[in-house]
């Protein structure tokens, strides 16, 4: 494998307008690309906005949802990436000919989709599907993975798309500035935001404390250094439906270190190098390496009730 440049994005995208959504994502992809990247990273959703779909009846799922590969918004991707000699890796919501929606997430080079993921714990909306496997696919000879969001907090899933060969991890999510039991939770204040040439300073003080940054800090380096993966976070930054999130995205190493960060109130791309020997380096191939399975295979594999709660949605909560 060869060094490769990859790009994490952020941007403030606007409930179901995907014109404007890919706009952005072109804009961001264009200069990515002068800076000889080679893959740029966009949060859950960036086509279509996220936290909109709570509100949705099944018939409003399928009508902003697509048929993939033959997509409108796919093709456009696909322009960009042409035109651009990147690959652009971004989510929207995916129908089936049975009417089922999934939430995907792809990567687009100018051949077309090279990656596909249906998300594996989805709770924004009742009519979504869960996906049922992994994605792991070759790109510019690197092991790409996906997880979208939720899935990352299941460990198991990280060490899977580990052990399925995948050395990059793409993280895409729409996360934090939401009420959860864990400390120092809640929302930000819309206000900060509108107001942020103010308030700039109590706003990336909100952003970067335990409602934000702080707390994606007490384990998104651990998914990195565990599993020996690079860690390609995205996070959206501002208004997203009536919630407002803190962006960050960021680059993780596998030695656990961030390595490129936005860290602007607004658009932004953070750029790393990527270079093989930190995979073989990094502790946590030792760790892989060293595992025992037959200690523990049937105990991580016994069946169990499945039970997910989202704290900041109203019927999870109850």
């Amino acid at each position: 494998m060869n060094d490769i440049r990859i790009a994490t994005a952020q941007f403030e995208n606007k409930s179901t307008d995907k014109v404007y959504n890919l706009q952005q994502i072109a804009a961001l992809s264009a200069n990515a690309a002068r800076e000889g990247v080679k893959v740029i990273v966009f949060h859950e959703c960036s086509i279509t906005g996220y936290t909109f779909a709570r509100k949705l009846t099944k018939e409003q799922m399928l009508d902003i949802s697509e048929y993939l590969p033959e997509s409108k918004s796919i093709e456009v991707l696909r322009q960009i990436a042409e035109k651009n000699e990147i690959a652009i890796c971004a989510g929207l919501f995916e129908k089936d000919e049975n009417d089922n929606v999934f939430k995907a997430y792809v990567c687009v080079d100018k051949t077309g989709i090279v990656g596909k993921f249906r998300k594996l714990h989805p709770f924004i909306n009742p009519y979504i599907s869960p996906g049922n496997g992994y994605c792991v696919f070759t790109l510019y000879g690197w092991k790409f993975g996906i997880l979208i969001c939720y899935d990352n907090n299941i460990i198991e899933n990280v060490r899977a798309t580990k052990l399925l060969g995948a050395d990059i991890l793409l993280m895409p999510h729409v996360t934090m500035c939401t009420p959860s039991p864990r400390p120092g939770a809640g929302f930000v204040d819309p206000q900060l935001w509108y107001n942020k040439e103010q308030d700039s300073e109590q706003l990336r003080s909100e952003f970067n404390g335990l409602k934000g940054r702080e707390w994606l800090m007490r384990w998104l380096p651990a998914r990195a250094y565990d599993n020996a993966m690079y860690c390609v976070f995205s996070n959206p930054i501002g208004m997203d439906d009536d919630q407002l999130k803190n962006g960050c995205s960021m680059i993780i190493d596998p030695f656990g270190a961030v390595v490129a960060e936005c860290t602007a109130l607004g658009a932004d791309i953070a750029i790393a190098l990527i270079t093989p020997e930190k995979l073989e380096a990094a502790g946590g191939s030792r760790y892989i390496n060293a595992r025992r399975p037959e200690l523990y295979k049937n105990i991580i594999g016994a069946s169990h009730k499945s039970e997910q709660k989202v704290a900041w949605l109203s019927d999870a909560s109850k």
